[in-house]
């Protein structure tokens, strides 16, 4: 099986963003985007995920930077996965943070969509607005081309919520990129082609 890995650097006049996302990894991440919020969140993905993840960003509006680390990183994604032979495709999770307990389900179809049900209490989430987490995953899905679903279904502490999301979007995509012995690396749809 070739390397599972990609890079993707954007540059616009607002960001500057380089992600690298290896699938195949054990955990290891180097992150900084000038949010550490957003820093400590995709540590969690990285981490509960099993990837290798890799992103600096700068830019002058916390809004773009978190649009456009999403952007990258949900290229990069779908571009390690290449032609996606052999792959599970489907995957959850649910996992408890504390008082928070978070769904996450996903389809590596080629279909982008992002369905979230999540609400937060506060206005931001230490430095990290709190639209910017839904934000920050739709822009990741529409570029992974995945379907996403997301679910708070129990939380009172913002923080424990994002973070509980984050930890069940990396346990759900890893489930859903593990290769599967069974399909003899086949493309597991009946297209017998997953949309690039």
């Amino acid at each position: 099986m070739t390397e599972r890995i990609a890079t993707v650097r954007r540059e616009t006049k607002e960001t500057v963003v380089k992600a690298e996302w290896k699938v195949d990894g054990t955990g290891q991440y180097d992150i900084s985007t000038g949010i550490r919020m957003l820093d400590h969140m995709l540590a969690q993905l990285a981490q509960h995920g099993i990837f290798d993840i890799k992103v600096s960003a700068t830019g002058n509006d916390v809004h773009h930077v978190v649009e456009d680390v999403g952007i990258c990183l949900g290229k990069a994604f779908q571009r390690a996965l290449g032609e996606k032979l052999g792959i599970t495709r489907f995957g959850h999770a649910i996992v408890p943070m504390d008082d928070s307990l978070a769904l996450v389900a996903v389809d590596i179809g080629g279909r982008p969509y992002a369905a979230i049900q999540a609400t937060f209490t506060g206005r931001d989430i230490g430095g990290l607005p709190v639209e910017l987490v839904q934000h920050f995953m739709v822009s990741l899905a529409t570029e992974a081309r995945i379907n996403l679903h997301i679910r708070i279904l129990e939380g009172t502490d913002d923080h424990h919520k994002a973070e509980a999301i984050f930890k069940a979007l990396g346990r759900a995509l890893d489930i859903a990129t593990r290769i599967d012995s069974r399909l003899d690396g086949r493309v597991p749809s009946t297209k017998e082609v997953i949309e690039r």
